[in-house]
């Protein structure tokens, strides 16, 4: 077994899309309009299936924003230096909620951002070859 998508409902397709895409770096793999059933499907990631995980971005017609919960925590992604991916970031209009630096009660270098409908997405520190770099 595998992880193939995690799914997030959005009240902005186009907003979402371009944050993942323009401030996270990922590529736009797929969109299926569903009108009859009053939803759209936006697929992103840094790769496709099976090979890697895909954010599934929903919209339902007609809802602009969603309770988050208490439950969901947040995606997490490897980036090479989590200093340098924050100013990434922020140069392209992000929020960045927590600057990067060691998490509570370890050493690995973590950061945190939060994408336009509230989601959070930590970024961790990780070598070339995906280990952690503590």
């Amino acid at each position: 077994m595998r992880i193939l998508h995690t799914m997030l409902r959005v009240g902005n397709l186009q907003r979402s899309i371009d944050f993942y895409t323009k401030v996270m770096g990922m590529s736009l793999l797929r969109i299926s309009e569903n009108p009859d059933y009053k939803y759209t499907l936006a697929f992103v990631g840094y790769g496709t299936n099976p090979e890697h995980a895909e954010l599934e971005l929903t919209y339902n017609y007609g809802i602009d924003s969603y309770e988050l919960g208490t439950a969901y925590g947040h995606i997490a992604i490897a980036v090479d230096n989590a200093a340098d991916a924050c100013a990434r970031v922020k140069a392209a209009g992000g929020n960045v909620t927590r600057d990067a630096g060691p998490v509570k009660g370890g050493s690995t270098v973590i950061a945190f951002i939060t994408d336009p409908d509230g989601y959070k997405v930590e970024l961790i520190e990780r070598n070339a070859n995906g280990s952690r770099k503590d």
